[in-house]
């Protein structure tokens, strides 16, 4: 994930900020500043609140969440408008890669989160043959704190508020200070379903917002961004002993065997490179070609990318849009720049977007480039594709591993089982055979990455996990009898002990079996 523009198309005032379209520079709407007062007095009412939305059950919960799902399917239109009008996504996207899999994460959790949590028996051995058992249940850790980015204003965070709430939480939100009007409008659409105030709170402002909200007491911290950004949440977290879940981006490599479907990946590759206009952390940001079919599968690819409609987000037959801000299209040239002088060539693009005034990058390929250039190694985030070339598996899986990041990749072929031997090999959160980008969309897969792409899971069991406390409950049914294991420690206790390290440590019920007459003499032998 790209680095948090703090002051970039954003306009800060005393007690508001401006947000305004990146495509056009028009004004959209003003978002209140949150003081970091403000932010402390979120986490105390929603920590107040908090122990009464707990003590419902998952299904009244749900209900809730349900009743948000008809608001957002009701004013579908209207949000998909104002994400694109706040991101520079087309409309296309707004809807397939913002609202449609949050509407599917919300039916998904609000029907099986009760499951998911459902306690857990523990097969505790032959502990169990001493009337012992033990079990797993998940509590609420009380309010979440969660920091959003720009990219997905509406997918990232609403599917961690929704989930946050379903596991008994209450939630404090930080929206990017680019999209403050999504976040707000995440508030909107809980408010009118019915959700007490209290329970989710948005607090719009920029990075001093947010390590205000790190500062303010919530009991764990949701954070998508930058490494560099995400690596100074964790210092502050540190300090408090704050458990997070940081997503920081990718660098995503996509490998392409010589058995691949040509047509499907050439159109994978331009889409999972280009969509979002390249601003997603699991876009295709490395794309390597086995050096047989490379002439003809460029050749592909670059008829593809030159096919591409980019114009404001809003026009409904918009393919690729703006970049989010002025200061994301610098990195992207300045990457580009370096690679083609130090020896790559731009097949196509390369520059801004002719005949279109604000923050458009023309989508671009890139041939002969190395892993020496800024455009291999670190994270572009925008419209940028460059192809290398390898000659053996193991050369691909040595190029697809030689990153910092380990969010995702994909690996294209017709065997499939060739591909998920390749898959196992490769160092990311998730990878993919034959498909590309799109996983963040199931609501029932987790999301995480390896490496610097950050710690911890969403989406998911695993993602719901992160947002409960596993407690161990542990009952001994034969309460009225003394463990052997107690003072006072005498002779017969140590050939006790003895004997458990030999034969009870085995886990085998016979050799249990030949201590209980050690066992009883332990029982009734006189302790304190």
């Amino acid at each position: 994930m790209s680095t948090e523009t703090l002051d970039v198309g954003v306009e800060k005032k005393p007690s508001e900020i401006v947000s305004r379209d990146p495509a056009t520079g028009e004004e959209i709407g003003r978002a209140p500043l949150a003081s970091p007062e403000e932010v402390r007095r979120a986490v105390t009412e929603a920590r107040a609140a908090q122990g009464s939305w707990a003590k419902l059950s998952y299904s009244e919960r749900g209900r809730v969440v349900m009743r948000a799902r008809s608001v957002v399917l009701e004013e579908m239109e209207q949000i998909a408008r104002l994400i694109s009008m706040e991101t520079g996504k087309p409309l296309a996207e707004a809807i397939s890669m913002e609202i449609t899999p949050t509407l599917d994460l919300m039916q998904f959790f609000a029907r099986r989160t009760a499951r998911l949590l459902k306690p857990e028996k523990l097969d505790i051995g032959q502990y169990g043959l001493m009337g012992r058992s033990s079990r797993i249940i998940y509590k609420p850790l009380g309010v979440v704190g969660i920091i959003s980015p720009w990219n997905f204003p509406w997918a990232i965070p609403l599917g961690e508020v929704v989930m946050a709430l379903l596991a008994g939480n209450a939630v404090v939100l930080k929206p990017s200070e680019l999209t403050p009007l999504a976040g707000l409008k995440i508030k909107e659409v809980f408010t009118r379903a019915g959700l007490r105030e209290e329970l989710l709170h948005v607090v719009v402002g920029d990075g001093r917002t947010g390590a205000a909200l790190v500062e303010a007491g919530v009991d764990k911290l949701m954070f998508t961004g930058s490494v560099a950004t995400g690596k100074r949440v964790a210092e502050m977290a540190a300090r408090r002993l704050l458990p997070v879940v940081l997503e920081l981006g990718g660098k995503d490599p996509m490998i392409v065997l010589e058995d691949a479907d040509l047509e499907t990946a050439a159109s994978a590759a331009v889409w999972g490179a280009f969509s979002n206009s390249g601003q997603a952390c699991a876009s295709v940001e490395r794309l390597y070609v086995h050096e047989r079919i490379a002439p003809q599968f460029i050749e592909r690819i670059t008829a593809q990318t030159r096919s591409l409609r980019q114009n404001i987000g809003t026009s409904e037959d918009t393919d690729v849009g703006a970049m989010s801000s002025e200061r994301q299209l610098k990195i992207v040239e300045e990457h580009v720049q370096e690679a083609l002088s130090q020896g790559a060539r731009a097949l196509t693009g390369g520059r801004r977007a002719p005949g279109l005034s604000g923050p458009f990058y023309e989508p671009t390929i890139l041939a002969d480039v190395t892993h020496k250039m800024m455009v291999m190694r670190e994270e572009t985030f925008g419209p940028v594709l460059p192809v290398m070339t390898f000659k053996t598996e193991d050369e691909a899986v040595r190029l697809a591993n030689d990153s910092v990041f380990g969010l995702t990749a994909s690996v294209w072929t017709r065997d499939v089982a060739r591909g998920t031997r390749i898959a196992e090999r490769l160092e990311s959160g998730t990878v993919m055979v034959n498909e590309v980008l799109y996983t963040h969309g199931i609501a029932q897969t987790p999301w995480g990455g390896f490496k610097q792409s950050g710690l911890g899971r969403t989406h998911g069991r695993l993602g719901l996990l992160e947002l409960v406390a596993p407690q161990h409950v542990h009952i001994n049914r034969l309460g009225w009898v003394r463990d052997f294991w107690w003072f006072g420690y005498t002779p017969q206790a140590l050939r006790l002990f003895r004997g458990f390290a030999r034969r009870f440590a085995t886990g085998k019920v016979t050799q249990t079996a030949l201590l209980f007459p050690h066992m009883l003499r332990r029982l009734f032998e006189r302790r304190p």
